[in-house]
């Protein structure tokens, strides 16, 4: 019989700047309630650039930060943080291995990545009191093949890289717009050579039949409707399924993470795929189960006594100011999340603190600058972050119910 324990978790940290030299006390509320918890978990949104050097990857949207952030994040009070996730890659191999060694020497409890595809898929496992904690932590993409971890075979070496879930992307026509689109593709695809060099730097995707068609790296299906579906290879799901299954089978508290920038149109809604995957996560063991992505806050979940938090948005945000896909009020606002197990590993209780990423006079006022923290939000502020999260969770059999600035789930 292990001790209580309790798990904070907050949304991805996209964290440039060094946070100590900041003498606030609306920071160190923060940092008080993440110490509180045995283990404060996050997502570096980010890459490390450190010893072994690097070099961007991405024009838009690249992201990196020099080794001072991760004590700048134990400062905070984090001592677990997910490494799967868009911008991992973003400095190449090299800014895997400095990720690697760096959250290495500062302690961190972490996973997702690594110098092979066998290393980064592996559970990464740290004591905490009296309990072994284990993270799993993957990314469905989509993104390049290349940003993705590989083992060594007999003709090549092996990739430092992200822990992938694969899925892939098709979207569903009718039948008069498949056929369409199908005689523009033999028109377009006519050449050989043309075809031959489609091919790079990815390889054509597998094709099911011909109510299939692969229009340049994209798979569109005849169908009765028109939808766009994410498909979990199957084999995928199962390796990390059954690595959730081992260490569960351990006595062993597993913490899964997805990482995802498949999306729906509506940002705050859950896709059914991540759902359907959560759950098969529980299914197998998983004692908690996040995932980051889309930049809002998303539905929580209990299945099975285990809370699910589809997207808790942002925490730290250090995006340049001109960037006005995140103009939205809803990418500033999200909660942190307490979530207390008893001794026997019984969830008992889960409290949600609401916060504004950036502050709230930036919230009200575009002209003011954004603080590079979140504050706890209040009064009514408060009360609608928590009444919103509770709109979008009583979907999935939710209950919030909110005291003050302080909300919390019904078990």
């Amino acid at each position: 019989m292990s001790a209580p324990f309790s798990i904070a978790v907050t949304g991805q940290s996209l964290i440039r700047h060094d946070l100590r030299a900041i003498s606030d006390p609306r920071l160190a509320e923060i940092a008080e309630i993440l110490k509180a918890s045995d283990i404060a978990f996050t997502n570096l949104e980010t890459t490390i650039y450190g010893r072994h050097g690097g070099w961007p990857l991405k024009g838009s949207y690249f992201g990196a930060a020099t080794p001072e952030v991760l004590p700048a994040l134990k400062e905070l009070g984090f001592n677990s943080l997910a490494l799967a996730n868009n911008h991992a890659f973003d400095l190449g191999p090299p800014g895997i291995l400095s990720t690697l060694e760096e959250v290495a020497a500062h302690n961190f409890l972490h996973a997702g990545i690594g110098h092979n595809k066998h290393h980064a898929s592996t559970a990464q496992k740290m004591t905490f009191g009296s309990r072994s904690v284990a993270l799993i932590a993957m990314d469905a993409g989509p993104g390049p093949s290349f940003m993705y971890a590989e083992n060594a075979s007999q003709d090549r070496i092996a990739r430092p890289g992200i822990n992938r879930l694969k899925v892939s992307r098709v979207f569903d026509l009718e039948t008069g717009t498949f056929n369409l689109l199908r005689s523009i593709q033999e028109h377009l695809l006519s050449s050989p050579l043309e075809r031959a060099n489609y091919a790079q730097p990815e390889d054509p995707p597998n094709l099911n039949g011909q109510d299939e068609i692969d229009f340049y790296g994209t798979v569109f299906r005849r169908s009765d409707e028109t939808a766009r579906r994410i498909v979990v290879d199957r084999h995928s799901a199962r390796a990390h399924l059954s690595a959730i299954a081992e260490e569960a089978g351990r006595d062993t508290f597993v913490i899964v993470y997805l990482h995802h920038h498949h999306w729906e149109p509506n940002w705050q809604q859950v896709p059914a795929w991540v759902r359907e995957f959560a759950h098969d996560c529980v299914n197998a063991g998983a004692g908690l189960f996040v995932s980051h992505g889309a930049p809002v806050l998303q539905a929580a979940e209990i299945y099975r006594n285990t809370p699910i938090f589809y997207g808790l948005g942002n925490f730290l945000f250090h995006t340049e100011r001109d960037e006005q896909e995140w103009s939205p009020p809803e990418v500033w606002r999200s909660v942190i999340a307490t979530c207390n197990f008893g001794s026997s590993g019984r969830l008992e209780s889960i409290h949600l603190r609401p916060i504004v990423i950036g502050g709230t006079e930036a919230l009200s006022n575009p002209d003011r600058d954004r603080l590079p923290f979140p504050v706890l939000a209040d009064g009514g502020m408060a009360a609608d972050i928590l009444d919103d999260l509770a709109d979008r969770s009583a979907g999935f059999g939710t209950v919030l119910e909110r005291e003050k600035n302080v909300g919390q789930i019904a078990l």
